[in-house]
């Protein structure tokens, strides 16, 4: 497979071993609850670092909507990379060709160490959905057939995002930018379908098995259809007075057909064992004496009918002025440029996603993932998270976090209230580097800063510190936490320290040894768990 080169790869392609592992900090009055979804608000690559010891290979779903590198952005390219080469980019603005001859380098140096950690957070079963245009589909794609493996591509989705046309633009206009689909082990994924509402339903119709409509004529076509290539495909079927299907004849009323087609011997697409054991998912079509045999289509989504998506994906609610005006709504005036529109999204995580699973997004921008989550959970009851992170400090109090807090809690819109979503979320920051870029402890870490840690291992929220009651962190779904730590490798659990604790609650107990049985242990409902002093190295 060709490999994509460019200025600077050598310094980054392990760039993202180099971050080091930092801990979250909650801010308490930018968070709505208590909740597993998240909000980060810090760059992008140590957000992804910091997440990595908790959510390795467990996003069901990544979206991103990274910078398209049009030259008209202004996007920082400000990794702390330790080359000459990439020294001389650090904190620049990276501009159009005639400003930045060396701007493609830089968005891939941005990209390539981050779209390696998204990899690591994927499930094996995981979906990522990147957006992109023409400034940069190609070069996007060829990374992603390295990082993710080109057998892992699914499809380049072509989105109309303007149907009428942009005419400022050279020759054509334009229409549609692009999704990139790629799966973490296509082995192991799934593309969901799209439940068939509306008018389309016409269509369908329902039986004792469920719904149905009318699918492919059950006489084979094509090269491999004639009766010497598939042999055992070819039989007669009987058809009784009242349509239906046997492999055998009932009376002496039953017409005999085989699959024939144009005087020429052809095959079933069924084997006979099938036709006999599904009739119920055969449909005759008696017109004058001409019968015709299909079979039923029934739908693979929830025993629902549904429809497979298609790689142009079109819908009016995909206009890019939708997003805009979507947020103007909540906000009350223009606040973003070229916000994505909340169906687009939605639609992607249908699809991705399924109805739960962690969502994730490391470019949220406006926040509208974390919208689309919410709002796909009301919809079908689902339980989706997310977790949306956003470097730009103004951008992440006022639009991305403001906008989750309107939709979650109601917002006014012409006068009219519009009820809120059911949902909440933890807003953080990063905070100190408590592993290095090797994954050991700082040697001077605080017994707040180990807690902290530990507590979002354990729950996936982040701890208050100031509940904290000398070894109970806190207590999570009727569970006590504690960590017992005096300066590292000093910590035992024993009966002494047990005695001390209430013997009726369920507790987990952080410490370096244990020297208690595993009866004494459930008699005192204690779990015991071994503090980890190094993150495994990715």
């Amino acid at each position: 497979m060709p490999i994509l080169n460019w200025i600077g790869k050598d310094a980054v392609v392990n760039h993202d071993k180099d971050v080091p592992f930092r801990l979250l900090k909650k801010t308490k009055s930018k968070s709505v609850g208590d909740s597993e979804n998240l909000i980060i608000e810090g760059d992008n690559l140590e957000a992804l670092k910091a997440l990595l010891p908790h959510y390795q290979n467990k996003i069901k779903c990544i979206y991103i909507d990274p910078p398209y590198n049009t030259g008209n952005e202004g996007w920082v390219y400000n990794d702390n990379v330790n080359s000459p080469k990439i020294k001389k980019w650090l904190g620049k603005v990276v501009g159009g060709e005639d400003e930045d001859l060396t701007r493609n380098d830089k968005w891939l140096c941005m990209m390539y160490p981050r779209l390696k950690l998204l990899r690591e957070l994927l499930n094996n079963e995981g979906i990522i959905f990147v957006s992109i245009d023409d400034n940069e589909v190609g070069n996007l794609r060829s990374i992603m057939d390295e990082i993710f493996d080109k057998k892992n591509f699914v499809a380049q989705l072509t989105t109309v995002m303007n149907l009428k046309g942009n005419n400022d633009e050279f020759g054509f206009a334009g229409t549609h930018e692009y999704v990139l689909v790629y799966a973490k082990d296509l082995k192991n994924s799934k593309i969901g379908e799209f439940k068939i509402e509306g008018d389309e339903l016409d269509d369908w119709q329902k039986d004792d098995w469920g719904f149905y409509k009318k699918g492919a004529n059950l006489k084979s076509t094509g090269i491999n259809a004639p009766r010497e290539k598939r042999p055992n495909l070819f039989f007669p079927i009987y058809v009784s007075e009242d349509n239906i299907v046997h492999v055998s004849r009932q009376t002496k009323n039953d017409v005999e057909i085989f699959p024939i087609t144009d005087g020429m011997e052809m095959s079933w697409r069924w084997k006979k064992s099938k036709m006999q054991d599904e009739p119920y998912n055969i449909i005759v079509v008696n017109n004058n004496d001409k019968i015709s045999i299909y079979k039923k289509q029934r739908p693979t989504l929830n025993d629902l009918p549904s429809k497979k998506p298609k790689t142009l994906f079109y819908k009016p609610e995909y206009s890019s002025g939708n997003g805009t005006e979507q947020l103007k709504r909540i906000f009350g005036k223009k606040i973003f440029q070229n916000p994505k529109p909340l169906d687009l999204i939605k639609d992607l995580l249908e699809i991705g996603c399924g109805k739960d699973g962690i969502v994730l997004d490391s470019f949220a921008g406006s926040g509208t993932t974390g919208h689309a989550v919410l709002k796909l959970n009301e919809e079908d009851d689902g339980d989706r998270k997310f977790i949306l992170i956003e470097l730009d400090s103004k951008i992440c109090k006022s639009i991305t976090a403001t906008r989750l807090k309107k939709v979650i809690t109601g917002y006014t819109y012409n006068s009219i209230k519009v009820m809120g979503l059911n949902g909440d979320f933890q807003y953080a920051v990063l905070d100190k580097k408590l592993f290095n870029a090797d994954g050991r402890i700082n040697p001077e870490c605080t017994f707040e800063e180990l807690a902290s840690y530990l507590y979002f291992t354990e729950t996936k929220t982040i701890l208050d510190t100031k509940k904290i009651k000398k070894t109970l962190l806190d207590t999570h779904n009727d569970t006590q936490i504690h960590l017992m730590f005096d300066g590292i490798g000093k910590n035992n659990l024993d009966r002494k320290f047990l005695s001390t604790l209430d013997k009726n609650k369920d507790k987990i107990i952080y410490a370096d040894k244990c020297t208690l049985d595993d009866l004494t242990l459930e008699k005192h409902k204690t779990v015991f768990k071994q503090i980890p002093y190094e993150v495994k190295k990715f």
